[in-house]
């Protein structure tokens, strides 16, 4: 994993080699194909190991609040080695669809279902309106944000996650909160 991790630092995921990684680490390439059968799967479980942190628990009051601190914490990720390789995850996958549906299974996935479960009881504590669909709403938080880490075309700061939030949201808080 050090040497994974080392070698990601000097060059992207598709210039990493498993000789690489094997010379860096001191082993043989069979080792590393023992056990990973692709680099793929080898840079995931350093993804894993080194740069992914679990979804945090509900630490505010509110569920907005709480969007708002996975928003910053997203951007605070992007601009780290977490951001590179996860573009660099994004872009394998383009050629190959199985690391996307891992990359999506083992990390946005779980997330992603994290961010619903906290907007349905937004929705049921009246903070958001009744009729909104979680699932879409995650889209349009999160996805703006995919976009610009990817595209880097605009300034992926908290200025823009606060900007973004307090437009989205605008549309769907609840006008009238439950008694």
């Amino acid at each position: 994993m050090d040497a994974v991790y080392a070698l990601l630092k000097e060059r992207s995921v598709r210039e990493l080699s498993m000789e690489a990684v094997a010379k860096r680490a001191g082993v043989g390439k069979p080792t590393l194909y023992k056990w990973w059968p692709t680099k793929a799967g080898l840079v995931f479980a350093m993804f894993h190991e080194r740069l992914a942190r679990q979804p945090e628990a509900l630490t505010t009051a509110t569920v907005e609040e709480f969007m708002r601190q996975r928003v910053r914490s997203l951007i605070d990720e992007f601009h780290d080695q977490f951001g590179k390789v996860i573009a660099e995850l994004i872009a394998e996958g383009q050629s190959d669809p199985k690391v996307l549906q891992e990359l999506y299974d083992q990390h946005i996935g779980v997330r992603r279902a994290h961010a619903v479960v906290e907007i349905e009881k937004g929705k049921r504590s009246g903070e958001f309106s009744a009729g909104i669909d979680a699932e879409l709403l995650v889209d349009q938080i999160f996805g703006p944000i995919y976009y610009r880490m990817l595209l880097l075309i605009r300034p992926l700061d908290h200025a823009f996650g606060d900007a973004l939030l307090d437009q989205v949201l605008s549309g769907v808080r609840n006008r009238q909160p439950k008694a």
